[in-house]
């Protein structure tokens, strides 16, 4: 496997909305192997999701997984999903507000309102159809992934810039507090 160079803020391919995948391209051992790659880009960076755009590919997969993630203490897990030609619709008008970072802007969070309920459709790396409901921070994680693929950039959807904040300052005066209301949204939908 390759590990994959990751588009920083200011990359045009950042701002493409990525085209779909056919079956035919999804199916092919290319596409297959860059999947491979990607999951292992996202791994190596410690990110809980990756979109195929920051890794220079405009086309519609990005990966997800939550496992212990060190940058994400607070997250709960979530299993390795690859999602291809994905689509969210929101299923409440609940919304939460969710601190956010991304491996394509580094060392920089905010807080970003999202859908506290959305369907997620597509399908998996398999070409087999995937229709989930997805509830809580888990919900915040599709939604930032599923944007990417749209050419948006957490920072384009922070609801106030005096939330934006470095890392450590993020740890040192917002991290427990955010942690607390991700408990009681994990306590509420169970993800």
């Amino acid at each position: 496997m390759t590990l994959l160079k990751i588009a920083q803020i200011g990359e045009p391919v950042l701002r493409e909305r990525a085209r779909e995948l056919t079956a035919a391209e999804l199916a092919s051992e290319e596409t297959q192997r860059f999947i491979d790659d990607l999951v292992e880009t996202m791994r190596d960076a410690n990110g809980a999701g990756l979109a195929a755009i920051q890794v220079y590919r405009p086309v519609r997969i990005c990966a997800i997984e939550v496992h212990d993630n060190p940058r994400y203490p607070y997250k709960p897990n979530v299993p390795l999903t690859i999602l291809v030609n994905p689509v969210i619709e929101p299923l409440s008008d609940e919304l939460f507000d969710n601190y956010e970072g991304c491996l394509s802007v580094p060392n920089l969070r905010g807080v970003v309102r999202r859908r506290a309920e959305v369907r997620v459709t597509g399908l998996l790396r398999d070409g087999s159809a995937f229709d989930r409901q997805v509830r809580g921070v888990t919900a915040g994680t599709f939604q930032h992934e599923v944007d990417h693929l749209d050419g948006v950039i957490f920072v384009d959807r922070v609801s106030d810039p005096r939330t934006l904040c470095t890392w450590e300052a993020f740890r040192r005066h917002h991290e427990a507090a955010f942690a607390e209301r991700v408990r009681a949204l994990v306590s509420r939908f169970g993800s």
